[in-house]
C-alpha cells in the first residue's frame, strides 16, 4: 500500500530534468513517471535520482506506524484480524481488516495507547532477507493470497511486529513520534477502515481539535 516516491532526475550541468511525480515497480524495473521539463533524455545519459526526502520520511512514519497498528488491532480485537488493505501516504495511513463489528471508542483508544507505548519503547527497526519458509516460521505474518518470491524481507519492530514488508520504514520506533487515529468505519461486509496519522501530522490534528474545544 505504500505510494511510490518522488523527486527529480537531473543530469550534471542541469541542461536535462525530469520531475518524477510517482515510482512503480514493473516486473524487476523501476518506472519512473512523471513529466520532462528541461531539456531532452537519450538513452545512455548519466543522471542523478534526488528523492523527495521530506515527502518520504512521512511516508516512512505512517508505514511502520500501519505495522505497530496491525499488531495492536490483534492484540485488542484478536488473532482474526487480517489486513485486507492499505494505504501508506505522506499524510496518513488508511488500514482495512477483517473484524465482524465496529470498533469501539474503548477499543480504539487501547489500541492507540499499545502503539504510542511502543513508540515511547523506541525499539530498533530491524529488516533481514531470509527465505520464505524460514520467515513464516520465526513468526513473520504474511498477508493471506498475496504473492511472495523465495527470499523475503522481514520487518522486526522489536516483539511487538513481524511481518514481510519490502516498504521503506524508520530506523527506530521513536522516530514516529505519535500516533492518532482519526476515524473507523466499515467499508464492506466483515472489512473495517482505520484511518490514523504520525509524527507532525498528528500535532496538527491534535492543535486543530484544541482550537476547535477553545
Amino acid at each position: 500500500g505504500q505510494i511510490g516516491d518522488s523527486g527529480v532526475l537531473e543530469n550534471a550541468d542541469n541542461a536535462v530534468r525530469f520531475e518524477v511525480r510517482d515510482t512503480q515497480k514493473l516486473g524487476h524495473a523501476n518506472a519512473h513517471i512523471g513529466q520532462l521539463t528541461r531539456g531532452e533524455l537519450r538513452v545512455g545519459d548519466t543522471i542523478t535520482a534526488q528523492v523527495d526526502v521530506a515527502r518520504r520520511d512521512a511516508i516512512r512514519l505512517n508505514h511502520s506506524a500501519t505495522h505497530l497498528l496491525h499488531a495492536a488491532l490483534r492484540k485488542v480485537l484478536g488473532t482474526h484480524v487480517q489486513q485486507k488493505g492499505s494505504l501508506v501516504a505522506p499524510d496518513r495511513l488508511r488500514f482495512d481488516f477483517a473484524h465482524f463489528q465496529p470498533v469501539t471508542p474503548q477499543e480504539l483508544r487501547e489500541t492507540e495507547r499499545l502503539v504510542n507505548a511502543e513508540i515511547r519503547r523506541n525499539t530498533p527497526a530491524e529488516t533481514q532477507l531470509m527465505d520464505y519458509d524460514s520467515a513464516v516460521a520465526a513468526g513473520a505474518m504474511a498477508l493471506f493470497g498475496e504473492k511472495y518470491a523465495k527470499n523475503v524481507r522481514v520487518l522486526r519492530l522489536g516483539e511487538f511486529s513481524v511481518e514481510l514488508c519490502g516498504g521503506t520504514h524508520v530506523r527506530r520506533a521513536g522516530d514516529i513520534g505519535l500516533f492518532k487515529i482519526v476515524s473507523e468505519s466499515g467499508v464492506a461486509a466483515g472489512v473495517r477502515r482505520i484511518e490514523a496519522v504520525t509524527g507532525e501530522g498528528a500535532l496538527d490534528y491534535v492543535d486543530r481539535n484544541e482550537a476547535l474545544l477553545r
